[in-house]
């Protein structure tokens, strides 16, 4: 648009001399003249407003010119009041959030994501962002970082007391069952596997006088056939004496976790020898390498995520909000409050960071990136200047000749 606006100048300077050259005499060529003559003077006059916002016409220092450059830490200071004044502030985000149905938005996304370009646009693109940034990390130190992190977490927590109550509850429900009974079979499993093992250990520890007359045997037997029918009597009655003296021992576990020192600090000390075992780090960086896999996956097929239960669960998910107003509004209401709170929270931060950023551009940067904001709309003016001026020019002239 420039080179549009710089030739219609041109062309009427042109104009204007051809014009003069042939004015005597003739009516025409008089208007034309007029028209030409006016036309530069608004173009002209046009093309120094426009220059003179950004820089000095010609390169000459004439005053109140290059007015960009000169007010560039002023702009991004009254820029940065203007967001902060009409945009930044708790009052209008909640009243625009109020206008805005995420839940029903994000509802309809998660039921049909890949059905709007711009979704399947945006989901590419933040899949691209997120395989790119896994594999720019370094893998090793990321993993043990996470590790660490975990580690240190895992340290802190107080691991006793949960699991007590754990146990107390499950004990309350009566989870504890199911539980018991896998352990009963358990045992009658290993009892059966492990025979051979009873019938030495006794044959063993026999006398002589027993091996020889083979009543070692006999009593192998008997203490098998005892261990059998004691499991398969717990395994059967669930109000077993054994059984109970079982949940007793659950019960008093569960009492010391949550309040006997002793045994906390006995779990506190196998929980960290457990963290300080070389094997848990080769466990969890083999852990991590699975995930890191699974991630990367994950972002080079972004469809994928869309498919079998999780992106059954997610469309299920997209329908209910869009289906259900409580959950809805619940959603909706949650993103007010986290919009309304990032305002009052960051709103000065982000001011400040638009504020600094245009402080630190240097004078070309800014008097570019505003020109090629605007420039096209400001070649228009120059253009309008230079037709409406020949049109004022054109009227005067009829009027000088009229009169």
């Amino acid at each position: 648009m420039r080179r549009i606006a710089t030739g219609l100048l041109v062309a009427m300077a042109v104009l204007f001399f051809v014009a003069r050259a042939h004015a005597q005499g003739s009516t025409g060529w008089g208007y034309a003249q007029a028209f030409a003559e006016a036309a530069m003077v608004g173009g002209l006059a046009d093309w120094f407003a426009v220059t003179a916002l950004f820089r000095h016409p010609l390169g000459l220092p004439i005053p109140h010119t290059a007015i960009v450059p000169r007010n560039k830490d002023r702009i991004g200071d009254t820029l940065a009041a203007f967001l902060r004044t009409n945009f930044l502030i708790p009052r209008v985000v909640a009243r625009r959030m109020q206008r805005i149905d995420v839940a029903a938005a994000l509802g309809r996304w998660l039921s049909d994501p890949g059905g709007a370009a711009s979704a399947g646009r945006l989901r590419h693109g933040a899949s691209r962002l997120a395989a790119d940034l896994l594999e720019s990390l370094d893998q090793e130190r990321l993993g043990g970082m996470v590790r660490g992190a975990l580690s240190h977490q895992l340290r802190q927590l107080d691991i006793a007391p949960m699991l007590g109550r754990a146990i107390e509850a499950a004990m309350v429900d009566g989870r504890h069952v199911p539980l018991m009974d896998g352990i009963i079979r358990w045992a009658a499993r290993v009892l059966q596997a492990n025979e051979h093992l009873v019938r030495a250990m006794i044959h063993e520890r026999s006398g002589a006088i027993l091996r020889w007359t083979g009543l070692d045997e006999t009593l192998a037997n008997k203490i098998i056939d005892g261990l059998d029918r004691l499991v398969m009597d717990m395994a059967a009655d669930p109000d077993h004496p054994l059984r109970a003296k079982a949940e007793e021992g659950l019960a008093s576990l569960a009492h010391d976790l949550q309040h006997d020192p002793d045994t906390q600090a006995r779990v506190m000390a196998f929980k960290a020898e457990m963290l300080d075992n070389p094997a848990l780090g080769d466990w969890w960086q083999g852990v991590w390498e699975r995930m890191r896999g699974g991630m990367l996956r994950l972002a080079r097929d972004p469809d994928m995520m869309m498919r079998g239960q999780l992106g059954e669960a997610m469309a299920s998910l997209g329908a209910t909000l869009q289906s259900d107003p409580m959950l809805a509004r619940t959603v909706n209401r949650f993103a007010r409050r986290g919009a309304v709170g990032a305002a009052a929270d960051y709103g000065d931060a982000i001011v400040r960071l638009v504020s600094d950023t245009i402080r630190g551009w240097d004078v070309a940067t800014i008097t570019l990136r505003l020109e090629n904001a605007v420039g096209r709309d400001l070649q228009y003016i120059r253009i309008n200047g230079t037709l409406v001026g020949g049109l004022v020019g054109l009227a005067l002239h009829a009027i000088e000749g009229a009169l």
